[in-house]
């Protein structure tokens, strides 16, 4: 295994072990595993979680909503939905601000999966950023986001 430094690869001395894409990836990659294996326990996975979660925002999201924001193919989020309907945690329904709109909202026992999922997954998080404290994980959280949509929220 050959490591510079306890925990760090030998090879992310390479000029790819700073590329910001290839870290941002591993980093997925890594807590994706750890996710879906603590998401398993509620019948979920991060695509289906991250469904779950929009649809108890509030925000009341349509399907094309979700696949843009999540980077999924639209029909994706319709078997993703289906799957989350047919479990009783999600269900369709007519848009408050536009009538002609099919929102996709939380049901109660949905919300009472996603709460505990949720807590299950802060967890994960936790694990994973161990090595940075509350601070640098609270700016890191505020890098990505400022990367992804500008602003400096």
């Amino acid at each position: 295994m050959h490591d510079t430094k306890a925990g760090t690869p030998r090879l992310a001395a390479a000029k790819a072990g700073n590329d910001t894409g290839l870290l941002l990836a591993k980093l997925h990659v890594a807590g994706s595993a750890v996710n879906n294996k603590a998401l398993g326990d509620f019948g979920l996975r991060e695509r289906s979680f991250w469904i779950l979660t929009l649809a108890c925002s509030g925000l009341e999201p349509t399907q094309r909503e979700l696949a843009t924001f999540l980077g999924l193919d639209p029909s994706q989020v319709v078997s993703l939905v289906d799957d989350l309907e047919r479990r009783g945690h999600v269900e369709r329904s007519t848009g408050k601000q536009d009538r002609r709109a099919r929102i996709i909202v939380s049901t109660a026992e949905g919300r009472r999966i996603h709460m505990k999922a949720r807590a299950a997954l802060e967890a994960c998080e936790h694990e994973q950023l161990a090595a940075l404290s509350d601070a640098e994980s609270g700016q890191l959280r505020m890098l990505l986001r400022k990367a992804l949509w500008g602003g400096s929220d």
